[in-house]
C-alpha cells in the first residue's frame, strides 16, 4: 500500500543543514568545495532577513547561506527545492491565515516568471503583487 502524500508541512522538517565537500566538480562549483546543504526552515529564516520592498536572486540568496555557515557555495539542486517547499507552506498558511504577517517572504527572491513559479501551485501574478504592496 503506498505511503500518504508528505503535507508541504511535514517537508519542512528536513535534516538540519550540513556540509560536504565536493569529491568533484558540481554544477560550477569546484571539487574541493565546501558545499552548504541547507534545510527548509534555515531558508524560511533567512527569507525574514531580507528587507521588506528588497529582492534578491536566488544565486545571491545562496550566497548569503554560503557566507553565513562559513561554505565556499550553497547546492543549487537542494536550495531550489526546499525554496518550493518553504513557497508552498508559506501559500497554505496563508491560505489557512489570510494574512503574509508570518509568512517567509518567499516573493523576495522567487520571481513570478521563473521556471520555479511555473510549478507553484498558486498564480505567480500574487508574487508580483507582494513586491508591489511591499515597495
Amino acid at each position: 500500500m503506498p505511503r500518504a502524500k508528505k503535507t508541504w508541512g511535514e517537508k519542512m522538517k528536513a535534516k538540519p543543514p550540513h556540509h560536504v565537500i565536493l569529491e568533484k566538480d558540481f554544477a560550477g562549483i569546484p571539487k574541493g568545495a565546501k558545499l552548504l546543504i541547507s534545510c527548509p526552515v534555515e531558508i524560511a529564516a533567512e527569507l525574514k532577513t531580507i528587507t521588506p520592498g528588497s529582492t534578491m536572486s536566488i544565486q545571491a540568496f545562496r550566497r548569503k547561506l554560503a557566507a553565513k555557515n562559513n561554505c565556499d557555495a550553497t547546492c543549487p539542486v537542494s536550495t531550489s527545492i526546499f525554496l518550493r517547499i518553504v513557497t508552498e507552506h508559506a501559500w497554505e498558511e496563508y491560505g489557512r491565515t489570510g494574512s503574509t504577517r508570518d509568512l517567509a517572504p518567499f516573493w523576495r527572491v522567487v520571481e513570478s516568471s521563473s521556471a520555479m513559479a511555473k510549478k507553484l501551485s498558486f498564480d505567480p501574478a500574487w508574487i508580483d503583487l507582494q513586491r508591489e504592496l511591499e515597495s
